[in-house]
């Protein structure tokens, strides 16, 4: 399973209304470090496959969820559980940290 890209209109259906814990990736095209997590996501994506969904939102293109979250820098990654935020990170991490904080977390 890839990372899926969700815009403000989706946020409700694929992130608060899961079944599944979900990550949620704030990011923008000209951000490097947004940039420079993104391969691993990917690969979190799809060793996680069907137990975590980790979507992208393009804060340039969807301002309104980030916004209701607080999000001031990114990249900005927020774990879902039951429609609830119960873990949050912020600026970029190495894939080992990214999927150690999502395990701890799920």
């Amino acid at each position: 399973m890839a990372t899926k890209p969700v815009s403000d209109a989706q946020f409700d259906a694929e992130v608060r209304k899961s079944t599944t814990p979900v990550v949620v990736d704030f990011w923008a095209e000209w951000c490097g470090p947004c940039r420079q997590i993104g391969p691993a996501l990917e690969e979190l994506a799809a060793e996680y496959g069907d137990r975590v969904k980790i979507v992208k939102v393009n804060v340039d293109e969807n301002p309104e969820s980030p916004a209701a979250l607080g999000v001031r820098g990114i990249p900005a990654l927020f774990l879902f559980k039951d429609g609830q935020v119960v873990s949050n990170k912020i600026g970029a991490a190495p894939k080992s940290a990214l999927k150690a904080w999502i395990d701890e977390n799920v």
